[in-house]
Formats: structure tokens, sequence, C-alpha cells
């Protein structure tokens, strides 16, 4: 099984591969760095739509489903275990929604094995073209060091989707795993950033430093909650907008709520999960919203003033917008899956956007007459 889950994973990543490999243009390398940002953000948005289809336990073991290494081979057991529960957690879509979502997975550890391969490379030929000292320490694309890094995340993330499913959804376990997966596309994003040209901008850039960075914190403090949120199954715990059970503020149990080792919809102590825990949830991620707003439009706002971070700042402001329009919208619609999923995908957009804009306040100002090398070969 581990053999042919192998090359489901392989085939999953030759297809950006291939892509890459038949482009036109040397610099195979930089668009193979942005090639894995747009697969791994694919790869979130579509493990959202797991979590929120209540597939995570689709298929009840791990790696495979029932000890196969897809759905198809193991039908009898999964129609087995629908006929007992007609809507789950096993169900023929499940499983496959479940399933996909692993490939897809294994196709990023595909394509993250690949470029720390191929960095090791061009690590070593650019080494050897550059007889400057300083030049190779400034010549940094090809460094394996953050490739290696990311095999090591993906290593990281792929234990904690293991234990999502055999630990049956403990909310803590898929939260961190959604935010290992949101620090691996933070990284990735930060390594095709440097595969790009340097960009020249404003000596103000360098003011922007601390909004930028406490833009990035607040965000990922958010992204925690709302994974507590869905984890824990409460966004529809607060009715209407923007009361919340018809009050500024209902009645909560934050201890509940907030105890992390505890099994899904459990106490710690092994009760039933009080309703009004889950208000809490809902209400703490409702209102740190209202923060993340505050602190992402305002460093938009002023690094929209600077040149060369106004592209960056203008996308920032619009998916900060969409983010609050579909947070509201699924609430005041009962949590429709497109919009839920929409909202999840905007979260991965303005964390990459929000990484870009910190890459390029810390990089681009030092040095603006610098561009990295590209080469002609891209090794197989």
């Amino acid at each position: 099984m581990w053999i042919v889950l192998a090359l489901k994973g392989l085939l999953v990543a030759l297809v950006p591969a291939t892509l890459v490999y038949l482009s036109r243009g040397s610099d195979r390398y930089r668009k193979l760095a942005w090639v894995m940002v747009f697969f791994t953000f694919d790869l979130i948005v579509f493990g959202a739509f797991t979590r929120l289809t209540d597939s995570g336990l689709g298929c009840p073991d791990w790696p495979g489903c029932y000890g196969e290494a897809n759905p198809f081979l193991a039908h009898e057991e999964i129609n087995a275990a629908q006929t007992l529960q007609p809507t789950g957690p096993v169900t023929v879509f499940k499983a496959w929604i479940e399933m996909i979502h692993r490939y897809l997975a294994m196709g990023v550890g595909v394509l993250i094995i690949a470029t720390l391969l191929i960095a090791w490379r061009l690590s070593r030929q650019t080494t050897e073209q550059l007889t400057d000292q300083k030049e190779q320490l400034t010549d940094r694309r090809y460094s394996p060091r953050l490739p290696a890094l990311l095999l090591l995340f993906v290593c990281v993330q792929g234990a904690f989707g293991a234990w999502t499913v055999t630990l049956k959804l403990q909310p803590v376990i898929v939260t961190i795993h959604l935010l290992l997966g949101m620090s691996l596309l933070s990284l990735l994003t930060w390594h095709a950033m440097i595969q790009n040209p340097l960009t020249m901008v404003h000596d103000d850039a360098a003011t922007m430093r601390g909004p930028a960075l406490l833009s990035l914190v607040v965000l990922f403090m958010q992204i925690a909650l709302g994974g507590w949120v869905s984890t824990n199954y409460s966004a529809l715990a607060c009715g209407g907008f923007p009361l919340c059970q018809g009050s500024l503020m209902p009645e909560m149990d934050w201890a509940q709520g907030f105890s992390l080792w505890r099994h899904l919809g459990m106490t710690s102590a092994g009760d039933y999960l009080p309703f009004g825990a889950l208000v809490a949830i809902h209400w703490a991620h409702r209102n740190f919203a209202l923060i993340v707003v505050a602190v992402v439009a305002w460093t938009s706002h002023r690094a929209r003033k600077i040149e060369g971070l106004r592209t960056v700042s203008r996308a920032i402001s619009w998916v900060i917008l969409i983010q609050l329009a579909t947070g509201i919208s699924t609430v005041l619609l009962d949590w429709p899956l497109a919009l839920a999923v929409v909202h999840n995908a905007g979260a991965a957009a303005l964390l990459i956007l929000l990484v870009m804009l910190n890459y390029l306040i810390v990089f681009s100002t030092k040095s603006a007459d610098y561009e990295p090398r590209s080469v002609s070969t891209f090794p197989a």
C-alpha cells in the first residue's frame, strides 16, 4: 500500500512539475517555487472543504482507506459503514474527499523533495561559477537550507495529519494541523519571493517593518481562532450579527471552550461540551476579527503610500474586505459551504500577501541594484 500511495503522490506532483519543465524561459526553478505556493494554497483550500464537509474521518485509518490505497478497493467496508450510518462519518463521498486530500498532500511532499534536490545541485553550480566570496553570500536563491526546512515542515505536517485521523478529529490536533499548513504556505511564499528580482522601494519602507510584522502576527492568531471554531463546529453558535444570541455579551463558558486537550464535543472531564463553550469560541473569533481588520487595514493604508509596496497593499485591502464580507455572510446565511470555503481561502490568500509585504520591506531596501542570477538548465 505504501508503495502505491507513493506512486500516486508522484503522479500528482508530475502534473505541475511537467508544466514547469515544458514552460518557456530558462528560470524554471523560480516558476517551480511559485507553482508550489499555488499548489499548497489549493491543498489548504481543499483541506478546508474536507473539514467543512465533515470528511476528516471519511477513511478512518491512515495513510490508506481500510488498508487500501484508494476507496475503490475498500468499497465493501465503506458501504457497510455507510449502511450503519448513512450520513457518516464514513460514506463513499467523504472517503473520496479525504483520500484526494491525502493524494494532494503527498504531491506537495514530492515537489518539496524535488525542490531540495534541485536547490542542492544549483547551489553547487552557482558556487562554482561565482568566484567572489561576497557574491556567493549574496546569491542565496539556491541555498538548500530553506527547502530542507520545508521538507521537515511537511514531514511534521504529515504526522499531524495522521494523528488527526487516529485521534478522531481531536480539536487541538486538527487546529495545529491547520496552523502547520499555513506555516508551510508562508515558508513557501518566502522561498518563492527569494527567487524574484529585488524590487526597489522607497526608503520609508523601513518604517513599515513593525506594522507589517504585527499584521502577520494578528492574522496568524485569527487563523488559529478560526481553526478552533471550525474544529469545534461552533460556526453557528452565535446566531445573528452583530449581536451574538441577541446580546453583546452572551452567556459563555470560556474555561471549557478553550480547554485544549479534550476529545471532540467533550470537556476535559469527559462530559458533553456545553453550548456556552461553543458560544465563547465563536465570540472570540468574531470579535478578534475586528482587531485584525483594523490592524491590517491600517498597515495596508500606510504601505499604499510607499513606492514599491502599492500593488501588494492594494491586494491586501481587497482581500481583507472580502474576508469581512464572507465572514458576516456565513453567519447571516447559516454557513453555506461555498462561502465558508471562500472564507478559508481568503485567510490563506491574505497570509500570502502579508508574507510578500514583509519580504519586500525587509529585503528590497537593502540592495536595489542586485538581481539574482538565473541558470539555463533545470536538472531533472
